[in-house]
């Protein structure tokens, strides 16, 4: 089952969950008399007749059934998402399941009496009713989703869906790995190949399992066999094998794990995953959830528009300025690079001389810059030349919020004197970044390479931490250091 299937049906099953608590509450109300608007419609509906008797749950059904009882249950669903419940979480078990369901509701019910508590209000709710709801709604939500893990589980079982997998080493402890992954096949790793390192001893296969190939093939071997998951099983003294073999594997589609160190378990330094009672530290999981992908995107593509053609007159005179004080163009086209490593154009307004790096080649730009104009010199200080790089949200290339996009040259120098610095690409790049939001950089300085190592590591936290919470936290603190004058470049 991939990961759309089984949010699907995760969204299937909820709304059907839901909208069965939903109407379990509408006839607990109606027959406790609470709903006096479905009373008084009902006698509407027989002129007024004193005779017209109590009103059917079918009639009271059909009074709700197009307004409130739709809106409830998109409620539900939109607090489901945003608190992470169709995210992928293979490795959570069905009570940990049916936990994060009631946390979940059990705020949301909170959530929905403080809303509607409204004096004098007819629609009145007792301790029993809700109490009702809320225990109705935890039982049928997280009995759907049992069921849906179950049936997952028995898929995978039956070797339907699982993802094929390589593991790293070949020595006892890898061989363990296998042993105990085949024990749980609920796991839903198919293991087809072992890839040997440098420190592992010649083998053909383990157990049944064929060796397929060393560590500085691992990209060839992905493709190949069409691997989605890396386990690495080496013993506690092989840390910079381990993060050779991370690096030599950057960029590829796959997920890592590995078998972490008893003292970071114990030390708990980790977070592990467990399999058949074996620790798995996970190294690179979704980064982040569909739903949240897509909010992002409509923020970026809502940005750029209401920046674009809102402020279109102030764009007008900019440009103006540019185009009579210096010749040349008003935009500048530079090409950078972004999400996985490929290049794209990227545009501003233009604040330096247009022949600035006809002598020098590429330069970052300083503080005190001879080259920057002074019409650029002021567009730089208002942060507005960076006004065009919307027309890249448009595109894609770019978001409002992530690591800020590098031109090749430097990102050429910077991959071969920085570890793991390609890894920034993992994301789109963005106009906004949690380096620019928390440190002010010397611009003044001659070390490039360690300015560049020093964002690397705000970038890397951005890229882990990655959520829509983080994009928020870092657009306020953004205002917050343009506000108070400090750069942000």
């Amino acid at each position: 089952m991939s990961a759309w299937q089984r949010t699907l049906l995760l969204v299937a099953s909820d709304v059907l969950a839901i909208n069965l608590a939903s109407v379990a509450f509408l006839w607990t109300k109606l027959i406790g008399g609470g709903l006096p608007s479905v009373e008084t419609a009902w006698r509407r509906l027989h002129g007024g007749a004193a005779g017209a008797g109590h009103p059917p749950f079918l009639f009271a059904l059909q009074h709700y059934l197009f307004d409130a009882i739709p809106a409830i249950c998109a409620c539900w669903l939109l607090l489901f998402f945003f608190f992470g419940l169709y995210r992928s979480a293979r490795s959570r078990s069905r009570f940990d399941e049916t936990v994060a369901v009631a946390k979940v509701v059990t705020l949301g019910t909170l959530l929905f009496i403080v809303a509607t508590i409204e004096p004098g209000s007819p629609f009145t709710m007792t301790r029993a009713l809700v109490a009702s709801y809320w225990l109705s709604l935890i039982g049928l939500v997280a009995g759907g989703r049992f069921a849906v893990k179950s049936l997952e589980r028995q898929l995978l079982v039956r070797g339907i869906g699982r993802r094929r997998t390589l593991i790293v080493g070949v020595q006892p402890r890898s061989a363990r790995l296998l042993q105990d992954l085949r024990h749980a096949p609920a796991q839903g790793f198919d293991v087809v190949g072992f890839v040997r390192t440098r420190s592992d001893p010649p083998a053909d296969a383990v157990a049944d399992v064929p060796v397929v190939g060393t560590v500085t093939e691992l990209p060839s071997l992905v493709a190949q066999h069409r691997v989605r998951n890396v386990l690495i099983a080496l013993p506690p003294n092989s840390q910079q094998e381990i993060l050779d073999i991370i690096q030599t594997a950057e960029g590829l589609p796959v997920e890592f794990g590995i078998t972490p160190d008893l003292y970071d378990i114990v030390a708990g330094h980790v977070r592990t995953q467990q399999i058949h009672g074996v620790p798995l530290m996970e190294l690179r999981r979704e980064l982040m959830p569909v739903w949240e992908q897509a909010i992002k995107r409509g923020i970026d593509i809502a940005v750029a528009l209401i920046v674009l053609i809102g402020f279109a007159p102030l764009w007008l005179v900019a440009a103006l300025a540019i185009k009579l004080t210096s010749p040349g163009p008003v935009l500048l086209r530079q090409e950078r690079v972004g999400l996985g490593g490929r290049t794209f154009v990227m545009y501003k307004f233009r604040s330096m001389y247009a022949d600035a790096e006809d002598r020098t080649g590429p330069v970052w730009v300083r503080g005190e810059d001879p080259r920057i104009t002074p019409v650029g010199r002021v567009l730089r200080a208002l942060h507005l030349d960076e006004v065009p790089q919307c027309i890249n949200f448009l595109r894609g290339d770019m978001s409002l919020v992530g690591p800020r996009p590098e031109r090749p040259f430097f990102v050429e120098r910077f991959r071969r004197q920085i570890p793991f610095y390609m890894r920034r690409f993992n994301v789109k790049p963005g106009l906004l970044g949690w380096a620019q939001s928390r440190h002010e950089f010397d611009l003044n300085s001659d070390d490039l390479v360690g300015i560049a190592r020093e964002r690397l590591a705000y970038d890397l936290y951005y890229i882990e931490n990655l959520s829509l919470a983080l994009d928020l936290k870092i657009m306020f603190q953004t205002i917050w250091f343009v506000l108070s004058g400090r750069s942000t470049r």
